[in-house]
């Protein structure tokens, strides 16, 4: 009897527990979360690709005779002009030759002129018989081998005189000179000494060249296309604005750049192609050898679905989001994703206008969780 009535109350007190612990269950509010209204809005796409400074005409000056240095009339790192003596080399061996083939120039002409007059002499005598055909024959072979004479010593002589001059070492442009490999009293223009002694850039205008994926490159051919729909005025108008370069100090450089081209192969070991864009640089603040990233802004996408970094969920290499209904009931959403934008994910497909997102993704939350909303604020960078 006593066990009966043990087990009883057990039972009574077993549906006790479970009717309050139902009743808790029951009055346990919806937990309360942030959301957002996913944002539509128009924005610009762009791509940054690290690249490297050149000069619009980077040309080496080389010493084009050997001898030793004698002088050198620039400073270094400053502005030359096109045709301004930049180096002095000796000279004496040059100027020896060419007075040697300006006498040898002077005796092949005292040759010429002998056999000139030579077959002067004998033409007559041969019209009339006085001698015979074969004299005739030689006077005229010693006059061409005369004249031969006289070509090939002026040939000679002007050899020798451009290289005399090559021992001045002029600018070929007007440009920016760096600073000299090559000292007074190094010997100079044969291997292993110096050959190359300094390097004259052009920097009005700055060239930049940037290696791209194969992707990255479609793309860029895909907003060429769109181009050709835009008249040659306006399209030239757009491609001049299209690219920013931002420097080492996070600035950005004044003036806006545009593709000069694109290298004519895939690089097979890197999978990336080279392309250069030239931005206008009259300042001269921009040297080449710095790197900078280039700006580009490939198209502007209208009505774009864009939703916070931190509301998106990855599993297994796919992405969700928890989208709010109108009875404030959490679903799973997967989304296609495009696009880093700033603090947003540019969305492709998966959310529409209108809709509403868990603000912080969580794998807590499951399908048709009922919440609390609470309407947040995002502040959006792009």
């Amino acid at each position: 009897m006593t066990l009966k009535l043990s087990t009883a109350i057990f039972l009574i007190f077993l549906v006790f527990i479970s009717a309050c612990t139902n009743k808790r269950a029951q009055e346990m509010p919806p937990p309360e979360l942030p959301v957002v209204d996913v944002t539509v809005k128009d924005v610009p796409i762009y791509q940054e690709y690290v690249g490297q400074t050149y000069g619009y005409y980077d040309i080496a000056i080389r010493a084009r005779v050997e001898g030793f240095l004698l002088d050198r009339h620039f400073n270094e790192g400053t502005k030359v002009q096109k045709g301004q003596l930049l180096y002095t080399i000796e000279s004496e061996t040059y100027e020896a030759n060419t007075a040697a083939k300006r006498s040898e120039l002077v005796r092949a002409k005292t040759n010429l002129t002998k056999a000139q007059s030579d077959l002067n002499r004998i033409r007559p005598l041969a019209e009339r018989n006085a001698v015979s055909q074969r004299d005739l024959d030689a006077a005229v072979a010693a006059f061409e081998a005369a004249k031969a004479e006289v070509n090939a010593a002026e040939s000679a002589l002007d050899v020798t005189k451009v290289q005399l001059s090559y021992t001045k070492v002029r600018s070929p442009i007007d440009g920016i000179i760096g600073i000299t490999q090559a000292k007074e009293g190094d010997f100079v223009g044969r291997e292993p000494n110096p050959v190359v002694l300094n390097t004259v850039s052009k920097i009005d205008t700055i060239v930049v060249r940037f290696a791209i994926s194969e992707s990255q490159y479609l793309e860029f051919r895909r907003f060429e296309e769109e181009l050709d729909s835009i008249s040659r005025r306006s399209r030239e108008d757009v491609t001049k604005k299209r690219l920013e370069l931002i420097l080492a100090d996070r600035t950005i450089h004044p003036y806006r750049g545009a593709i000069d081209f694109a290298d004519r192969q895939v690089n097979p070991n890197t999978g990336t192609i080279t392309l250069q864009a030239s931005f206008p640089n009259p300042e001269r603040v921009l040297r080449p050898g710095q790197f900078a990233r280039v700006k580009a802004k490939l198209i502007d996408v209208k009505d774009a679905i864009l939703i916070p970094q931190r509301s998106v969920r990855e599993l297994q290499g796919q992405f969700f989001v928890m989208k709010v209904d109108e009875q404030n009931k959490v679903k799973v959403v997967n989304v296609d994703l495009g696009k880093k934008l700033g603090n947003m994910w540019l969305v492709k497909s998966g959310l529409q206008k209108g809709d509403r997102i868990v603000l912080e993704a969580s794998q807590n939350l499951r399908e048709q969780t009922q919440i609390k909303p609470i309407q947040q604020e995002f502040k959006i960078i792009i």
